[in-house]
């Protein structure tokens, strides 16, 4: 039984050490694309005109046109996908990425209405959670920001 337990054990380490290596080898890069893909997926459907959230955009930022601020953070969110899927000009892609992330939290300052049922903060609507879903966008960027200075030495 013993024995067994040793050739587990020692089995278990392995496939441990493997998974830890495989994730610290492309875990960032992952995030990075997966980050990149998301951005210019949701800005197609913005500068095509079929984006689910371009009413929230529209109730969120109504000083502007939809017709202007759709597309123009559409475009934006392409730019900040591309920077992020190729890997180039990361200090400026993640610049634009943040400033585009902050920018969605207006929701929930400027029409809590629509983020929060019954103006309840604890209690998010789906265009709440949408919004605060992108706490872990950040918390990516922040990620792959920390590996801009490595990159930049090798």
């Amino acid at each position: 039984m013993n024995k067994a337990f040793h050739v587990l054990h020692q089995i278990y380490l392995a496939v441990d050490a493997r998974m830890v290596r495989f994730m610290t080898t492309y875990g960032i890069r992952l995030i990075r694309i997966s980050l990149g893909v998301v951005f210019i997926w949701f800005g197609i459907l913005k500068l095509i005109g079929r984006s689910p959230v371009a009413q929230l955009v529209a109730q969120t930022v109504y000083w502007v046109r939809p017709e202007v601020v759709v597309p123009f953070l559409g475009l934006w969110e392409v730019v900040v996908g591309l920077g992020l899927l190729l890997g180039r000009a990361l200090r400026l892609t993640l610049l634009l990425f943040w400033l585009l992330l902050a920018g969605t939290f207006l929701v929930l300052l400027l029409r809590p209405d629509i983020a929060f049922q019954n103006g309840n903060p604890f209690l998010l609507t789906t265009e709440g959670e949408f919004v605060i879903k992108n706490l872990v966008l950040i918390a990516g960027g922040l990620v792959v920001g920390s590996t801009v200075r490595q990159r930049r030495e090798e």
